[in-house]
């Protein structure tokens, strides 16, 4: 909890639109914001104006996006959010629920999860003093940058949402931050994710040594070893990175095929190896690397990534977990996850509900996100208080 916020003003009073496709989180993320706020009302001048409404049991602001026995939706507010300093957290990527079209099911798409988003900002009527929208994964992010005639999705959805009214948008992780280029005099937030999984890992795989000697960051691609370099510096260990060869001869499932997995980096044998990454789809990709790891002889494989989507199931990984290809799976609380990720036994999950309610708690005060972005101090902390665990 920081104590610099307590110095300064708050936008406006607090509220969180929990949209019904991320409400477990948003229920974490706004207990810890009534947690941190009743104990800070207690060391405060409750007479003070500005502090009137700080302290209370939720800030979540109740909200529904109904649909019509057409398929047609509307966003309803069911309280006044006048003045308010609004944060809508949405998750674009639960298929879990449904909705009636014609008397047929149908599951929720990130095109009718985005347009229930627009819906309730819309219903907001211009009367919050400042919108603020929370979506971890990036509507359409893997569609930002155009290589052929084709549409720009990622883009027009930032540009959309600003024309709408809001003021600031926060994503995890994007899977190219440049996108943000749409929107360049904007407030566009990718926000990293390193802290959180550095932590994990070690209260997961207590005996691992994260140093130069025992492990190495591998990235499974060439599209995310920035990503992978970032991770393998905070560390100070080595990088790796797989490119992947494919036929564009053909398509198939509207990509082209990959024929094989070309490994970069130093010599693997007796290593831990992380291969990290910012989304896991099928998992057919990380899969062949994994087993491309462990063929050249490295330790035990430890798999991450922010987004764990799981498009075609968990029979993969299970798979290669009983075949002794990979010994830790990792990912987020950000999206829908399948009850089913919580019973295997090579699965942990990495909760986030705690540094989303630093950020609104930051940004409701108007203060810096310096420190929450860049968290080099604290990873610099957990690694000396791990290092001295294991007897280093």
């Amino acid at each position: 909890m920081s104590e610099k916020n307590v110095q300064t003003i708050p936008v406006g009073s607090l509220g969180i639109i929990a949209m019904e496709n991320i409400r477990p989180l948003s229920e974490k993320v706004d207990a810890y914001l009534a947690s941190w706020r009743n104990e800070r009302e207690k060391t405060s001048d409750e007479n003070a104006l500005h502090f009137k409404g700080y302290q209370r049991d939720s800030f979540i602001v109740e909200a529904k996006t109904p649909r019509f026995g057409s398929g047609e939706g509307k966003g309803v507010i069911l309280e006044s959010v006048r003045g308010m300093d609004l944060y809508i957290l949405v998750d674009v990527l639960n298929y879990s629920l449904t909705y009636k079209l014609c008397g047929m099911v149908n599951h929720m798409s990130p095109d009718d999860h985005y347009q229930d988003l627009k819906r309730l900002i819309g219903a907001v009527q211009g009367k919050a003093n400042r919108i603020n929208v929370i979506m971890p994964f990036l509507y359409e992010g893997r569609q930002h940058r155009r290589t052929a005639r084709e549409s720009l999705d990622c883009a027009a959805m930032l540009q959309e949402l600003f024309a709408l009214g809001i003021d600031n948008f926060i994503t995890f992780d994007a899977h190219d931050p440049r996108v943000q280029n749409a929107i360049p005099d904007k407030g566009f937030e990718s926000v990293p994710c390193t802290y959180q999984f550095i932590k994990r890992l070690v209260r997961s795989v207590p005996d691992v040594r994260l140093d130069g000697d025992h492990l190495v960051v591998i990235s499974p691609d060439e599209g995310g070893m920035g990503r992978a370099v970032t991770f393998a510096n905070y560390l100070n260990v080595d990088v790796g990175m797989f490119y992947k060869r494919r036929d564009y001869t053909q398509i198939v499932n509207g990509t082209n095929p990959i024929v094989a997995h070309e490994y970069l980096g130093k010599d693997l044998e007796g290593k831990d190896v992380l291969i990290i990454d910012d989304m896991i789809s099928s998992g057919g990709s990380m899969i062949e690397v994994a087993k491309e790891m462990k063929a050249r002889k490295a330790n035990r494989v430890f798999v991450a990534a922010t987004f764990g989507l799981f498009t075609n199931g968990l029979e993969k990984f299970d798979q290669a977990y009983e075949e002794g290809y990979i010994t830790k799976l990792l990912t987020t609380n950000l999206t829908y996850q399948k009850p089913e990720l919580f019973e295997r036994p090579y699965y942990s999950s990495v909760d986030l509900s705690k540094y989303i309610a630093l950020i609104i708690d930051t940004l409701n005060h108007n203060s810096s996100l310096g420190d929450l972005l860049s968290p080099t101090d604290r990873i610099n902390r957990f690694l000396a208080k791990h290092r001295l665990e294991l007897g280093e």
